[in-house]
């Protein structure tokens, strides 16, 4: 598949929120932006339940899948494995700071061990055709970012990365929460603008604190080659990605409630195979962020939304509460 440089812009993995509902909600918004599932294990793909874990709408593309892991055996083993899906992307999770992955010797502790980075990702490479990139932090605990970080980088290139994604925080592995380490680790811009000078043939994508396209704007004028954004992005999905894909060129926008109406015919499908409302709609709590009746439409959809036999009358009396609202 030819894609136009789909980083620009991209929504960040994140555990429990980017499931395939999400990204096929936050697709409504955005023709261009790549779109990276949840992590998951390779352990997971290689014994567990693949469709489950692996399964997309076609409409999701550009759509990455998330890697973690530390063995390179079974990490070559889970993209051989999902080479059936044809992911746009495979990338491999060395930023993750929480205990699980501490414990699985992956995530953020890989920091630690860029030359198993390297062994894994050459692995990985050799069962797929698909790009193999790599999301990291700037350093872990006492690290000094400054010599850790181009070091690591040098020697993903040296195995054959060409596209490396920085969070521009450290990972504090002992100590911080995997919610302090999104926050309190100072954020430190200007070192990956700095890598960026430094590896001029990569492809260097900076993630961290960064919750407007403005902002995502600046970062690219600069000379990254992409901007990721996490949280904002699914707190207050419309001001982040609708319009997102004029960093492109492309002035084509739809309004939210051009979104809901979009996201009728995949809701509706999914109620008909047997799935339940809430299973999309909590991924649409935020897309009237700062607007008249914001409240009442979060209020209906988070009350029931989640009850049996819910469909989309549901939809339709939340938007009514918007709109009642808006016209007060």
């Amino acid at each position: 598949m030819q894609l136009d440089r789909p980083h620009r812009l991209s929504v960040a993995p994140m555990m429990d929120w980017t499931d395939r509902h999400c990204r096929v909600f936050h697709r409504q918004m955005t023709r261009r932006a790549m779109l990276y599932t949840e992590m998951v294990t390779a352990p997971a793909i290689v014994h567990g339940a693949r469709p489950r874990l692996l399964d997309y709408s076609a409409v999701e593309h550009p759509v990455a899948l998330q890697l973690g892991g530390s063995d390179p055996r079974e990490l070559a083993e889970a993209v051989r494995i999902a080479n059936g899906w044809a992911y746009d992307e495979v990338n491999l999770n060395c930023g993750c700071p929480s205990d699980r992955v501490q414990s699985g010797c992956f995530g953020a502790v890989l920091m630690e061990r860029p030359g198993l980075v390297a062994d894994c990702v050459r692995a990985m490479q050799a069962e797929t055709d698909a790009p193999v990139t790599v999301k990291c932090r700037i350093g872990v605990d006492d690290q000094d970012p400054e010599t850790v970080l181009p070091h690591f980088i040098e020697t993903l290139a040296g195995a054959g990365v060409r596209h490396v994604i920085i969070h521009a925080r450290k990972a504090w592995l002992q100590g911080l929460s995997p919610k302090e380490n999104r926050e309190i680790p100072p954020l430190d811009h200007a070192l990956v603008l700095r890598m960026k000078q430094r590896f001029p043939d990569l492809t260097i994508c900076i993630n961290g604190g960064i919750t407007t396209l403005d902002q995502a704007r600046s970062l690219l004028d600069q000379g990254l080659d992409g901007v990721m954004i996490g949280r904002a992005a699914y707190h207050d999905p419309a001001s982040v990605l609708i319009g997102a894909d004029a960093l492109w060129g492309d002035a084509l926008a739809p309004d939210a409630l051009a979104v809901v109406d979009a996201m009728r015919p995949y809701i509706a499908a999914h109620l008909a195979a047997g799935g339940r409302l809430h299973q999309i709609t909590r991924h649409m709590l935020g897309l009237f962020t700062g607007k008249p009746g914001a409240r009442g439409w979060r209020r209906v959809l988070s009350e029931n939304a989640s009850r049996t036999g819910a469909g989309l009358e549901v939809i339709d009396r939340a938007l009514a509460e918007l709109q009642a609202s808006a016209a007060a």
